[in-house]
């Protein structure tokens, strides 16, 4: 028995020490504060095996040898390296990386730590967007960044969004940023039968938008990044094993608000009161809420579902698949997406080669509500009824006249058509199918692997087709009326090719990033439309446009960075436009920055400041965005079908040129930025202040020339200057971060000031309803633009204002034009936005606000409704809005019209969003959570407005399509 012990242990001394080796480790990655944090990847070094957090920050490896070495690592924490000796439980703290500023921001061209940024750029991510439920990309950064004003387009489903960057960078042209998803730049211009240029993507499919602010940042895309950059990231594949994810969510939209006008006793009160017998005997006996007709609680639904992982250890993958149906508010209003998108990253060569494909697919279907209801509304007579039987369309109640020679009735031609009839009686329908994507390709040269060569082709090509029915029995003053219809069908195509050359060199102190190259851009449209009603009265019914319109440009960019203290950048790129005539094509741009983290000098030493960071950067911008093609050729339009010439017995169709102008070229816009970064306590606080002055010259507006110098009245030219300046301070604390609760504020505020300094003549802009080409807006030297044109208003002593009465602001003893005065502008003075998330254990609370100073508005709809005559004019009754019981006005004239009284402060306060969720974590498995959450949004406004909603594009209140307010409740489901 004994020498069958010694031999066992002989035995046991000739197994190798691997075999038995602890072959695998769990364990726990909390924070230094012991909040677990999901998503570290946790790598064995050298190899593709691994592991990721789940929820928890719980993992487990198994098929570990002993001596292996365990890399943890997560974005905005110091990476870790444990040697594994057989342990059975090893948890780790991850401490915030603080020279690494939380995250890589993706720039022009290429990607840079935060801490290296040397322009004004903010990166948003999938942690800050907005919650709740958001149909379009915009959405998600609203009120989250200094100087970048959202403001959606109204209530309709999938409405666009005007976005500016640090105001008006121009009168006529684009004032949007230029949007590049995945590295492509795309049109800024929204299909026919769309509904917003960003509709296309599937807000769930992003991971980070980032900012670009100032010309420093944003000149190395050229012209086409006069009014800013928002790089949009989408998700992409990691990890090592599968996941997936399924979201649902569903929403019910209620009309928050209607146009304040008189209901039907109110209406048979004036009637009686101001108007004669006959106006008095065609009141009617009803008491019809018109816009509570046209108006309806509406329901959306929403469904996503993703998948993430990797294919063979070398090949990350995303695939999503999305599906959304909203209702509009108005009647007949819908909006259908149904996005698919798949990403792939492999890798090969070691590193050397990779490859990046991304393609995403959409497809909507649009059923838009007829918008005139909105303002027939507010107009039909509230004592009349929706259905006449006497009526000969389809029953609805119509003012009706009857013509003898035809002997039948028509509608009145001055009467509001029917609410109820304009959305039943009218079938506006679209399609849009888009396709974008693109190949990238980063090979880094195995005999000279300091460079990288870089090839990227993208397309992104929309078809859509779209159709109109008006039945016979929608009212209408024709008295051939039988109906209408007309279609569309556009197509476009963007074509993208980008190769560049980054080099990038680290010798002792020294940093050096390099990139050259060259870039083609093609943009082609093909549209065809057809009327027939232009058919029936013998104009052009048949519309054909082809364009195409090309950039092509060449650029380089250098970084330079000492010892992490100083960084200098410069970029230039040189555009050459089809847009512009040949002498005038090239544009160059050119811009420099620089920036010094005094909290990495020797003398600067401090336990408290993580980063302190100033920066300055100058820089020049073109642009073209927003111009028409062809304006330096001459180019003929197609007259009338009915204008012909005769020639014999023969009648020719005749064209007529349009306007040239051979000398229009760049909009240039200079841009001077001086900023601060800051991070103190561990990053618990940190955020900017920037301070700008943006100078554009040569604007290009529309403006009108003299007689018999041209083929038109009006031509695009460059006519001014004008300057932006402003102040931005950005906020991020965290005040509470333990185990079980964290409290994350985020707050911003900017001051922005914008003035034409340049301007030969005064441009009317800004049209209005009431009279006939009135405006209520003017461009001016030295104002600021967009604003308003009007007559200082004389009130009495009760604080009325007094009909017809004016102050005489040049005393002639005469009240005309040469006594209106610019007051006030749709744009505010300053914005702000506040924002807090509060996570206690497994719930988690986001609330949004944001708030407007120093914005006006005209109302439109009080000045051109509010007038007590309108209610028995033209032999028909007509509503009023209550504002008549304000003014008092009896009659619509231009001076009434373009009163100061309908200037009104249209400064607020919104609460957009507030999102209460709860994470039950272990549904399946380790790795598997469900969240639960409901979400309420457009809340609360507070303002002194008296309109139907404060915030309104360009400041004109007129016909707006109300914003609704949102309650939802979704789940969202990782396993």
């Amino acid at each position: 028995m004994r020498t069958l012990y010694k031999g066992l242990l002989l035995l046991l001394f000739a197994v190798p020490a691997n075999v038995l080796a602890q072959d695998s480790v769990s364990g726990t990655v909390t924070e230094t504060t012991g909040m677990p944090i999901p998503g570290v990847n946790i790598i064995i070094k050298n190899t593709n095996k691994g592991a990721v957090t789940d929820f928890d920050g719980n993992y487990t490896i198994e098929k570990l040898q002993k001596n292996d070495t365990l890399v943890y690592s997560y974005i905005g924490f110091s990476t870790k390296e444990i040697v594994f000796v057989n342990q059975e439980v090893i948890d780790v703290s991850l401490e915030t990386d603080s020279s690494t500023l939380d995250e890589v921001v993706v720039v022009g061209y290429g990607s840079a730590a935060k801490k290296d940024l040397t322009g004004a750029v903010n990166q948003i991510t999938t942690e800050d967007f907005n919650k709740g439920q958001m149909n379009t990309a915009s959405q998600l950064i609203t009120g989250k960044v200094a100087g970048v004003n959202v403001t959606s387009g109204g209530g309709a489903p999938g409405e666009g969004s005007s976005i500016t960057i640090r105001g008006l960078g121009s009168l006529s042209l684009q004032n949007s940023p230029l949007y590049v998803i995945d590295g492509l730049p795309i049109s800024n211009d929204a299909v026919g039968g769309s509904r917003n240029p960003l509709d296309f993507i599937n807000p769930n499919d992003i991971e980070s938008m980032t900012v670009l602010k100032d010309a420093s940042a944003t000149a190395i895309y050229g012209s086409r990044a006069a009014n800013g950059v928002i790089i949009i990231t989408t998700k992409k594949g990691k990890g090592l094993d599968f996941k997936f994810n399924y979201s649902t969510a569903t929403t019910l939209y209620s009309p928050s608000n209607y146009v304040d006008v008189l209901n039907g006793d109110q209406f048979r009160t004036l009637v009686n009161e101001v108007g004669n017998e006959d106006a008095i005997s065609r009141l009617g006996s009803a008491n019809t809420n018109w816009q509570d007709l046209i108006y309806r609680d509406a329901f959306g639904k929403e469904h996503n579902f993703s998948t993430t992982g990797n294919i063979g250890g070398f090949m990350p993958v995303r695939a999503s698949l999305g599906y959304t149906d909203q209702d509009g508010i108005l009647q007949n209003d819908n909006f259908t997406r149904t996005t698919g998108s798949l990403n792939l990253k492999p890798s090969f060569f070691e590193g050397h080669l990779k490859v990046e494909l991304n393609g995403r697919g959409m497809y909507t279907e649009n059923t838009f509500g007829n918008r005139d209801a909105i303002g027939s509304a507010v107009d039909f007579d509230p004592t009349q009824a929706v259905y006449a039987p006497s009526s000969p369309y389809s029953r609805y109640y119509t003012w009706l006249t009857y013509s003898e020679s035809e002997d039948r009735y028509s509608q009145y031609n001055l009467a509001p058509t029917n609410p109820v009839a304009l959305l039943q009686e009218k079938d506006d329908t679209a399609e849009v199918r888009r396709f974008i994507g693109n190949a990238k390709v980063d090979y880094k040269l195995h005999f000279f692997p300091a460079i990288t060569a870089t090839i990227n082709v993208g397309l992104d090509k929309t078809n859509s087709h779209g159709r109109t029915f008006v039945s016979q029995d929608m009212p209408s003053s024709q008295l051939d009326w039988n109906g209408s219809n007309s279609n569309f069908i556009n197509r476009s195509t963007n074509k993208l090719f980008d190769s560049y050359l980054t080099y990038t060199k680290d010798i002792e102190e020294h940093s050096i990033t390099a990139v050259a190259g060259y870039s083609y851009q093609s943009f082609e449209n093909d549209n065809y439309s057809y009327d027939s009603e232009a058919k029936k009265e013998g104009n052009e019914y048949e519309f054909i446009d082809k364009w195409k319109s090309v950039l092509l440009s060449y650029f380089g960019r250098l970084n330079y960075n000492f010892d992490d203290r100083y960084l200098v950048t410069a970029s230039l790129r040189a555009d050459a436009s089809s847009k512009l005539n040949p002498d005038d094509q090239w544009g160059y741009f050119p811009s420099a920055a620089l920036a010094w983290n005094i909290n990495n000098e020797d003398f600067f030493k401090s336990e408290t400041i993580d980063q302190l960071k100033l920066r300055v950067g100058y820089g020049q911008i073109g642009n073209v965005n927003g111009l028409t093609d062809y304006n330096f050729l001459t180019r003929y339009q197609r007259s009338r079908t009915n204008a012909n010439y005769q020639f014999g017995n023969t009648f020719y169709q005749t064209y007529r040129p349009e306007g040239i102008n051979e000398n229009l070229k760049w909009e240039i816009g200079k841009t001077l930025n001086v900023g601060l970064d800051y991070a103190l306590f561990n990053n618990r606080i940190s955020g900017s202040v920037n301070a700008y002055l943006n100078k554009t010259e040569d604007l290009i507006s529309f403006v009108t020339v003299s007689p018999f110098t041209n083929f038109a009245s009006s031509i695009n030219k460059n006519i001014g200057d004008m300057e932006n300046k402003g102040i931005e301070f950005e906020l991020n604390l965290i005040p509470i971060q333990t185990e079980n609760f964290t409290w994350r504020v985020g707050y911003n505020v900017a001051f922005n000031d914008n003035e034409i300094t340049n301007l030969p003549s005064d441009i009317p802009v800004g049209g209005i309803s009431g009279g006939t080409g009135n405006n209520i807006q003017l461009h001016r030297e030295g104002e600021s633009p967009f604003s308003y044109y009007v007559y200082e208003q004389i009130y009495d002593e009760a604080g009325k204002p007094i009909e017809g009465a004016y102050v005489d602001r040049n005393a002639d003893g005469v009240i005309n034009d040469d006594d209106k005065y610019l007051d006030e502008n749709p744009y505010p003075d300053i914005t702000m936005g506040l924002n807090t998330n509060l996570n206690y254990k497994n719930w988690d609370l986001a609330i949004v606000s944001r708030a407007s100073l120093g914005n006006y508005n005209y109302s439109n709809m009080a000045s051109a409704k509010s007038y007590q005559i309108k209610a028995t004019e033209n032999g028909i009754l007509s509503n009023l809005h209550a504002d008549t019981f304000n003014s008092g006005f009896q009659n619509i004239t231009n001076t009434n019209l373009k009163s100061d009284y309908y200037v009104q402060d249209a400064s607020f306060f919104k609460l957009d969003n507030i999102t209460l969720g709860y994470t039950i974590s272990k549904i399946f498995s380790e790795d598997s959570n469900l969240r639960v959450y409901g979400s309420a949004q457009n809340i609360v406004t507070i303002t002194d407005y008296d309109g139907l909603d404060p915030e309104i594009n360009q400041g004109i209140d007129n016909n707006f399509y109300p914003r609704p307010r949102l309650y939802t409740i979704g789940f969202n489901l990782n396993f």
